[in-house]
């Protein structure tokens, strides 16, 4: 290397998160002569319920409220209602084989996880595609569908919160730089600076190599500058905390957890969320009202759609009620 050229090189492998993930609406194409594929990638909608507390925790929420007023009956337990609930709310489908003593008779509905079942290329007809290399096909008409209405396809549902599905990610990303942050320590992520021309090349490569082998490598992407005839201050380490303390974590987080509740409809009051201002969200039994009018019911009635589909009442609910014993009751 000749005197007075710019050398830099930056070391340490960037960590992939969920929003490097490219979930496209591909449509609903063929799988061979068998089933459909779904128009989104299932796959991606499990990882992302687990993202972040707020995505999470917002289609916890309609779960365990479905499953209090749920009541069971002898063809659908608790359990079985619960894992199809949980179904519905991520994917936006819900399965249950309906299975037949020999005389034909309805014994029970038992679940079918969303995520790998998949419509057949046969009116009614439905597969197990947990391994691709060996689909099983279900018994003709026995599979109770109920899916979350889509505007390109009649196929699949699709959840209603993919909107906010970007806010969910940003959030994740957000969270993790902050951990991998504290992770790090002063031990490595920083820039280094130098401009000494003094030094020799052989300085330069031994400098490299050790912070190469600095402690918690990996965390950050840190940057090694070499610009021989500088000016003043010839050597310098800028550390990435006066970076990190202008990246603006807490309005990121914040907006996002708002997309996050808009996109699921859920009021903050029932996430256990702490208000930042003095008046609060308000009264939270009241919250909790308008939100089991306009969703939770709504909810329930689809699933009644299940009834319709067996030929007999396999699922009931209960009113809605928030108990006896609320403070203030």
């Amino acid at each position: 290397m000749s005197n007075g050229s710019f050398e830099a090189f930056t070391f340490g492998e960037p960590t992939p998160v969920m929003d490097r993930y490219e979930m496209l609406y591909t449509g609903c194409w063929m799988a061979g002569q068998d089933y459909y594929e779904p128009p989104i990638d299932l796959g991606a909608l499990s990882k992302s319920y687990r993202a972040t507390a707020h995505h999470g925790s917002a289609l916890q929420v309609k779960r365990n409220i479905l499953v209090k007023t749920f009541q069971p009956t002898k063809y659908l337990s608790r359990q079985d209602f619960s894992r199809m609930a949980l179904d519905y709310l991520v994917f936006g489908n819900l399965y249950g084989e309906m299975l037949e003593n020999r005389m034909g008779g309805l014994v029970k509905i038992k679940p079918v996880l969303a995520k790998y079942c998949r419509r057949g290329l046969k009116e009614g007809s439905y597969w197990w595609v947990h391994n691709w290399l060996q689909p099983e096909e279900f018994k003709a008409g026995s599979i109770i569908h109920l899916m979350e209405p889509d505007l390109d396809q009649e196929l699949y549902g699709v959840p209603d919160y993919l909107g906010s599905l970007q806010s969910t990610w940003l959030n994740e990303s957000a969270t993790l730089f902050r951990r991998r942050y504290y992770q790090n320590g002063s031990h490595a992520g920083f820039i280094m600076y130098m401009t000494d021309a003094a030094q020799q090349q052989g300085d330069i490569d031994e400098l490299r190599t050790a912070l190469r082998n600095s402690k918690g490598p990996g965390n950050f992407k840190n940057l090694f500058m070499y610009a021989p005839n500088g000016k003043k201050d010839g050597l310098q380490v800028i550390p990435v905390s006066e970076v990190a303390a202008k990246d603006d974590f807490w309005n990121i987080k914040n907006a996002t957890r708002d997309d996050q509740l808009a996109g699921h409809r859920v009021p903050p009051q029932l996430m256990g969320i702490i208000p930042t201002n003095s008046s609060g969200f308000g009264d939270a039994e009241k919250a909790a009202r308008v939100f089991a009018a306009n969703e939770l019911e709504p909810l329930q009635e689809r699933m009644l759609e299940m009834n319709d589909i067996a030929g007999r009442e396999v699922l009931k609910f209960k009113p809605y009620t928030l108990g006896e014993n609320l403070p203030g009751s």
